[in-house]
């Protein structure tokens, strides 16, 4: 879609939603993995555009944009810090499926979120307000917003697993022992499904938005609590386990405050495995929705090499499980850290850090999504370096359908000769060329591996 159409189309909806004149130009923001974000004025207030990239890719989901924001607005009806929703799109404004919020103060961008001077009183104000989400129940929210059914949901996962090739034996890890370990469900409390750093908006140290609210359910209130104090959510602050703010002990805490109850540790561990499973192959369907033509941003296909992120969180999760003396093994380091000097004409390596150098001249010049694309771009650059410098077949790496098989059908598991050892290596390979700006990544080295 052009600018001029996103324009000319949001005019529309501001004409009918009474808003007033479109009196800027929509700026796309940064950030989504999945919808756009694009930022505009109208009428002297300023509002805020969230859209599917294409209408394919609302194919499959539980419910539509129309949804999504009478549940915004359920919630924010209960004192749940939430946008006002003014406008849902129609087919006549050409813009697609999505919906109109009025634009809230702060960001949402976690390395200034963390920075904040207060990160105890702000992480007691996202417990405060996750528990008043936890107290909408199905009669405060429209039709059309699912129960989770926790059998369901494990073998839901395990079908996109075999459909994404079935072949990475670290998530065949992760699918067995939830299978072994589900617990029994409990009275179901609306999730908010993505309740973690980026979908926060924050001013200063205060909550002023909770944003993305696509895939709300019903179900165990431990797995929201979960979500958010995932690794890969604390961002640059792995230090700090509740939401990269503070302890997980002082998060409960206040959680436990507001809503009356009592956390029990085993469904909090159960679903942070469960949600680390589930990242790791919504990462893996990234490169899916790109070759489909869904989506072809070239974060998607980035995206996609973040599986190797929770594969090694997930290893983390789980080798408590394996007996101690097999725990005690060291992983040998890896030659890759070795360079050479090239002779000759450029090799590929040398081509790739030659295009992301000149990108970065480009940084000044950008601003918005276009920069923040930009680094995404230079990140895809990196990928391709590092893992030109490895001795390892990036597309075997880790991979093999028959010991996943064998995982799955409880024929082999962390108690298995080196099998622990193997994961190990081939995921600290794999997150070595991936990200290895991965604060897990670092932690996982001292743990696991013996220098030579």
């Amino acid at each position: 879609m052009t600018a001029d159409e996103l324009s000319a189309g949001l005019a529309r909806v501001c004409a009918r939603a009474g808003l007033g004149a479109l009196s800027s130009e929509p700026q796309r923001l940064t950030g989504g993995a999945v919808m756009e974000s694009w930022r505009f004025s109208a009428g002297g207030s300023d509002y805020v555009l969230r859209r599917a990239p294409s209408l394919a890719f609302m194919e499959g989901r539980p419910y539509g944009h129309a949804t999504e924001a009478a549940l915004i607005e359920a919630a924010r009806a209960k004192g749940v810090t939430a946008p006002e929703v003014v406008a849902v799109l129609e087919e006549a404004d050409g813009l697609g499926s999505g919906f109109v919020m009025r634009a809230l103060p702060g960001t949402a961008d976690p390395k200034v979120i963390l920075a904040c001077d207060d990160p105890d009183g702000l992480l007691r104000g996202i417990a405060v307000d996750l528990a008043r989400i936890h107290r909408l129940r199905q009669g405060d929210v429209p039709e059309g917003v699912p129960v989770m059914d926790y059998r369901a949901a494990i073998a839901d996962l395990k079908q996109q697993f075999m459909d994404a090739g079935g072949d990475r034996p670290i998530i065949a890890l992760g699918l067995k022992w939830l299978e072994d370990n589900c617990p029994p469900e409990v009275e179901p409390v609306l999730n908010h499904g993505d309740y973690r750093m980026g979908n926060l908006l924050v001013e200063g140290s205060a909550l002023t938005g909770v944003l993305d609210w696509e895939i709300a359910h019903f179900g165990d209130p431990h797995e929201d609590l979960a979500f958010g104090c995932m690794a890969v959510w604390r961002f640059a602050r792995y230090d700090r386990p509740a939401l990269g703010l503070g302890s997980i002990e002082d998060y409960i805490a206040a959680y436990e405050a507001e809503a009356g109850v009592s956390i029990d540790p085993a469904r909090f561990r159960f679903w942070t495995i469960y949600r680390t499973v589930w990242w790791a192959l919504g990462c893996l369907k990234m490169a899916a929705q790109w070759r489909s033509g869904a989506d072809r941003m070239l974060e998607r296909v980035v995206i996609s090499r973040r599986t190797s992120e929770q594969e090694l969180d997930l290893l983390l999760l789980l080798e408590g499980e394996a007996p101690r003396a097999k725990r005690r093994g060291w992983v040998p380091s890896s030659s890759a850290d070795e360079r050479f000097e090239p002779m000759g004409e450029a090799s590929a390596s040398e081509i790739a850090v030659a295009v992301s150098e000149w990108l970065a001249t480009l940084k000044d010049k950008l601003s918005g999504h276009d920069r923040f694309q930009l680094a995404v771009a230079r990140n895809a650059l990196g990928i391709l370096e590092r893992e030109y410098h490895s001795e390892y077949d990036f597309q075997w790496l880790g991979c093999s359908d028959e010991l996943a098989a064998d995982i799955l059908s409880g024929a082999k598991t962390l108690a298995d000769k080196d099998l622990l050892q193997s994961l190990r290596f081939a995921a600290l390979e794999k997150v070595r060329a991936d990200s290895p700006k991965y604060p897990a990544f670092s932690a996982a080295r001292k743990k696991w591996l013996k220098e030579e």
